[in-house]
């Protein structure tokens, strides 16, 4: 299966088919829809810890993204893993005027384009790039239908 969701604590009250269907379009909007992706929902005390343990940072983050390398089984390509705390999209989403629905689309997109290999820290350059590839995909999942805003 193409995108695998894990829903935990505050996880568990969205809808798991709309988001997959999301994850799924952004998928084909970067051309890696033969790629599997895992995505996790999960709260902000677990992400807080993987944010620590992997980049020894410690705060809940928003969103965090594990790329998975050189792994090809069949003809599907391992894309890696998109983590993001809910409760962090709900408070960053009431902070700035709108949905929660839509500052998760905003983080799965981000996480995605992690994935594919643009990086906001590494330059001011890249950041722009990065914000331009994420605008792109969030216009594109709206002349589609797939989201509203």
């Amino acid at each position: 299966m193409p995108v695998e969701i894990v829903q935990r604590g505050a996880g568990k009250k969205l809808p798991g088919r709309k988001i997959k269907k999301i994850a799924l379009t952004i998928l084909e909007l970067v051309g890696e829809e033969n790629a599997e992706l895992s995505l996790a929902l999960i709260g902000n005390l677990e992400i807080k810890k993987l944010n620590a343990r992997y980049r020894k940072k410690d705060y809940a983050t928003d969103v965090l993204s594990f790329p998975v390398e050189g792994i090809v089984l069949k003809e599907t390509r391992l894309l890696g893993d998109v983590v993001v705390s809910v409760e962090k999209a709900a408070e960053q989403a009431r902070a700035h005027g709108h949905s929660s629905e839509q500052e998760l689309v905003t983080l799965l997109i981000h996480g995605i384009v992690h994935l594919i290999g643009y990086d906001h820290e590494r330059s001011a350059r890249d950041a722009r790039a990065m914000r331009r590839v994420e605008k792109r995909i969030y216009r594109q999942l709206c002349e589609r239908g797939v989201i509203k805003v």
